[in-house]
């Protein structure tokens, strides 16, 4: 995920990926390879919609905030428009879904991605605290 630049996208996306993999364990233990492989699928629509969501924010190099607002709306939409057409095609095309761990998994992920905003982008912040700990001693 190296074109992916913006670091709170990019943090988030690595949890996705190993909340689908624990998933998907989980889900193979209780329901077999069909369990294991709906929590695969339901955790890939997230990803994949995410990786479009960072893929449209990572081309804006504008500094307006009008600009910033209108490339996020896009991205949503976006990836809004992803979500639908991967879980239309998932419950359309494999029959033997297990629905429970497909729509779980996919709505587990998709709260990881809101908590993008948690995540700090800021390192100058770190800085100073770091070395007025240095100073202290």
């Amino acid at each position: 995920m190296p074109w992916i630049r913006n670091k709170p996208v990019r943090i988030v996306m690595r949890w996705q990926l190993i909340v689908t993999l624990a998933m998907m364990s989980t889900l193979g233990l209780l329901w077999g390879f069909h369990g294991a492989a709906s929590a695969l699928l339901g955790g890939v629509v997230s990803i994949i919609s995410a990786a479009a969501f960072a893929a449209i924010i990572s081309r804006y190099h504008g500094s307006t905030m009008s600009g910033a607002l209108i490339t996020a709306l896009k991205a949503e939409a976006v990836k809004v428009i992803v979500m639908i057409i991967l879980l239309w095609l998932v419950l359309t095309l494999y029959k033997d879904v297990v629905a429970v761990g497909f729509i779980g998994t996919f709505a587990v992920t998709v709260l990881i991605f809101g908590m993008a905003l948690f995540v700090t982008d800021d390192t100058k912040t770190e800085r100073p605290l770091e070395l007025n700990s240095l100073n202290r001693q």
